[in-house]
């Protein structure tokens, strides 16, 4: 049975001092699927991510989470409806400890659920050893595991990572991309990931879609995500 489809963009323009970035792009996204967008660099798929979450405004067109439009939501919103949104760069707060910036993610909740600090804590060990820890004095691939627990914690339906990868040593970046799966796999939350290592797409996404000029100007299964020429051709790389 197909399954329905959690968020879709029509014909969405969106940028920046009014001048848009996306222009007319239209994606469909299904419950419980793992979809990347790739493409070269600075061709609109960050402002994609904050469209989606609300950090950069709608100029034209719609976004529908649920079979409701929200593009006139703001992001604490949005947050509430179930989208968890991971930043390119991480943006953990460095003065805070681990343990505060996971209170900070189950804010939205109004508690840090237990079960839900077990499942950061089985995928992601390091964060119980370094829960007292600064955020700011840990290696970057800590911190990235933090910035998912953060959004974890609140149990979103729809999670957007931006280039996760970023930074980040490749046993971590396997380790982010296993998590990230399974939890799919256990839980149905769906993912969108925006990212341009070629093994992490691999490992995680179901299918993919390519952003060219604020436009999507391919849709790829399963079968070309394997095909190291074409996605090399789609990457740039």
């Amino acid at each position: 049975m197909r399954k329905e489809v959690l968020i879709n963009t029509i014909g969405l323009r969106a940028g920046y001092g009014g001048k848009p970035v996306l222009q007319g792009l239209e994606i469909e996204v299904r419950e419980g699927e793992i979809v990347a967008v790739i493409g070269r660099n600075g061709v609109g798929k960050s402002t994609l991510m904050k469209s989606l979450i609300g950090l950069v405004p709608t100029m034209d067109g719609s976004i529908v989470y649920e079979g409701a439009p929200i593009e006139q939501l703001p992001a604490h919103k949005r947050a509430k409806l179930g989208i968890g949104y991971v930043p390119q760069g991480r943006d953990v707060f460095p003065r805070l400890t681990v343990a505060e910036n996971v209170t900070v993610g189950a804010a939205i909740k109004g508690d840090v659920p237990k079960a839900g600090l077990e499942a950061i804590f089985a995928a992601f060990p390091i964060l119980k050893e370094r829960w007292n820890q600064r955020a700011g004095t840990m290696s970057g691939g800590q911190q990235q595991q933090l910035a998912i627990a953060r959004v974890l914690i609140a149990e979103p339906k729809l999670i957007l990572l931006d280039e996760p990868s970023e930074g980040i040593q490749p046993n971590i970046v396997q380790d982010i991309a296993r998590n990230m799966v399974r939890l799919n796999a256990e839980t149905g939350a769906t993912v969108i990931l925006v990212e341009q290592n070629i093994d992490m797409i691999r490992a995680m996404a179901q299918r993919c879609y390519v952003l060219d000029k604020g436009r999507i100007v391919a849709s790829l299964d399963r079968a070309a995500l394997d095909d190291a020429a074409e996605m090399r051709r789609h990457l740039a790389v």
